[in-house]
């Protein structure tokens, strides 16, 4: 059995589970008798959504009808989906999802620092889409300095802090390889904002502060968040090639965890020794 002939039967089966849990009263509607099945009716539903009741009752039969993401939403609003089943509907109608907006995250839970701290001696930071530093745990913050300043987790944003510092200052080795790609994964994250006053407000702020940011984001180049092997530099022991790996985190939507791990022996064991010299100077109570 194919895709489209297997996400038929489902889609119909859906359809007539959720239309079995509204009542009349939940849609205003005066509950009426000789109601046989629980719910609303089909052609209940399909005045509702505005569609007319023959395509509706096609629809909730399976049968192989386009349906628009403007209809299925009247749908969904008459069916009183949430969130999860509204895109569930969408994936069974085969219709591209539109996912609705989400407030964006600002604060991290005790779950995701206590995963963080499990990492170390790892340096684990947690980056939106647009860079800012929402956690980070020691390792990070031990290992990644600039002009010998530490980043401040929740205040600092890593772009900024890397077009705005002194190149001297910069911790990434290869600033002409990795800055374009840290700005094609901004824009990748960007298309999804386009327009709305604080992603606008970044971007225009950041070019005006650095000519290299305005050329990179003006290419119009867009990447997704991936692995990579990057060339650190450290004041005090040098270079530290880490490999870092993304990881998304379910209930933070345009989050991601990044771990990076040290390359060699040499950056494993640079690493450990800036992590022993720092328990040292500030033991854990």
């Amino acid at each position: 059995m194919g895709t489209t002939q297997r996400r038929r039967p489902e889609l119909a089966a859906f359809l007539r589970s959720r239309r079995a849990r509204v009542t009349p009263q939940d849609v205003g509607m005066p509950p009426g008798q000789r109601r046989r099945t629980p719910g609303l009716r089909r052609e209940e539903v399909a005045q509702l959504s505005g569609v007319g009741v023959t395509w509706y009752t096609w629809l909730e039969q399976g049968r192989p009808i386009n349906a628009s993401p403007q209809v299925l939403d009247a749908v969904a609003r008459t069916l009183r989906l949430d969130a999860p089943e509204r895109e569930h509907l969408y994936h069974l109608a085969e219709v591209p999802v539109d996912p609705a907006p989400q407030a964006p995250v600002v604060t991290v839970g005790p779950e995701i620092r206590s995963i963080l701290d499990a990492l170390v001696p790892r340096p684990a930071v947690v980056y939106n889409a647009r860079y800012d530093i929402l956690a980070a745990n020691a390792a990070f913050l031990t290992v990644f300095t600039f002009g010998g300043e530490t980043l401040q987790e929740g205040s600092a944003n890593a772009l900024w802090v890397l077009f705005t510092a002194q190149e001297e200052d910069c911790p990434l080795a290869f600033r002409e390889e990795e800055l374009p790609v840290m700005v094609a994964t901004l824009r990748d994250g960007y298309g999804r904002h386009a327009g709305e006053p604080v992603w606008e407000d970044f971007i225009a702020r950041l070019s005006a502060a650095s000519p290299l940011f305005a050329r990179l984001w003006r290419s119009g180049d867009v990447l997704r968040p991936g692995r990579r092997v990057k060339v650190f530099r450290h004041a005090e022991v040098g270079e530290l090639r880490m490999a870092t790996v993304s990881l998304s985190v379910n209930g933070m939507p345009e989050c991601r965890i990044v771990v990076y791990t040290p390359d060699d022996e040499e950056t494993e064991r640079a690493t450990a020794a800036l992590m022993d010299r720092e328990y040292t100077k500030n033991p854990a109570p």
